[in-house]
């Protein structure tokens, strides 16, 4: 699943930029554009372990120019700047630099990362070699509070616009412990895992918020009160209002135990009787005819399918998908459809 991007931007997922990290952040600077919630900072930290080296971050929203630059101190006739340990320890040894919420930073802060972005240089002293200069940020469009960066910052890093990719989530999940209904809850829905940054200030769904609600169900299961009324309560607080709504109206349908999709399109008798488990499942079928994942179906069972559903569920997964349908050999179906809505 892709997050959403302007028509010229070109992504990379995370695994992607980490390896890129890994191959050349000892010579070149990055910068990693994304909505908030995906992941970057847990991916740059992930890089650098894996290579062995420390990392090191700044808040960009947190520091100063001096912070950066260090302060003056005289030494015989002569100021020299100290910069801080942070960033230039006493042991010469290369390590992993974060610099966090880059586009945040007021322009003067910006300004003095000049030279550690392009010589990896603070003033008169350098990095030790070897050492990844790393920076990552939102976007203009996230609302979340970013400044306009100088060119003259833009020239000096390789931008990369980073990518959910929905595969690469669930891989991480399974080995960091996120609970086995959010991870199915998201195999079956994945447009789910990352939301569009809304125009108002409400939760909305992204890999981070997901993550932050499985710890906090897992909490409220150890302490022993989680019940309907606890989990509606923290998924709304958490992830977007329409996600929140399905996933807990599925918690107690257990989702665990639903079939492949391809089952139900084939044998239509084992579609769930409750109106949510129902609606989810046909909603999941729609996104793998929009995404060409049911291709191998028979039009017959296809058309069958089709017409074991209401009206109402027909129009539903066949709105703005006709022309899929109809490659699965759905003509037959969409047409005894079309007869009956429009009473012909």
């Amino acid at each position: 699943m892709d997050t959403p991007r302007s028509h010229f931007e070109e992504t990379v997922t995370l695994d992607q930029a980490r390896k890129l990290i890994q191959s050349m952040a000892h010579e070149q600077s990055f910068l990693f554009l994304s909505p908030p919630g995906v992941g970057k900072s847990e991916m740059v930290c992930q890089a650098a372990a894996e290579a062995g080296l420390p990392c090191r971050s700044l808040l960009g929203t947190q520091i100063a120019p001096e912070d950066v630059s260090g302060i003056p101190r005289i030494v015989g006739e002569r100021s020299v700047f100290c910069p801080p340990r942070l960033l230039l320890p006493e042991k010469p040894e290369p390590f992993c630099l974060f610099l966090d919420e880059l586009p945040a930073c007021a322009p003067d802060v910006q300004k003095a990362f000049y030279s550690l972005l392009l010589e990896r240089r603070l003033g008169e002293h350098a990095l030790p070699a070897g050492t990844w200069v790393v920076a990552a940020g939102n976007r203009m469009q996230d609302r979340a509070l970013v400044r306009a960066m100088s060119s003259a910052l833009v020239n000096r890093v390789t931008i990369l616009h980073l990518r959910v990719d929905a595969g690469e989530w669930q891989a991480w999940a399974a080995k960091n412990g996120i609970r086995t209904d959010i991870r199915n809850f998201i195999s079956h829905m994945p447009d789910a895992l990352m939301r569009p940054v809304p125009s108002e200030p409400v939760p909305f769904s992204t890999p981070r918020a997901w993550s932050l609600l499985s710890r906090a169900l897992d909490l409220a299961e150890g302490a022993g009160i989680l019940n309907r009324e606890t989990r509606r309560a923290l998924a709304f607080g958490r992830v977007s209002a329409e996600d929140a709504a399905v996933f807990c109206a599925l918690a107690e349908e257990q989702i665990a135990s639903l079939r492949p999709l391809a089952d139900y399109v084939a044998r239509p008798d084992l579609l769930p009787t409750t109106d949510a488990a129902r609606w989810f499942i046909l909603h999941c079928i729609r996104q793998h005819v929009r995404d060409g994942k049911l291709s191998h179906l028979k039009p017959r069972a296809v058309n069958r399918f089709l017409r074991s559903l209401s009206p109402e569920q027909q129009l539903t997964v066949l709105t703005d998908l006709v022309a899929p349908w109809g490659a699965l050999g759905a003509d037959s179906a969409m047409f005894d459809l079309l007869k009956k809505v429009t009473a012909l």
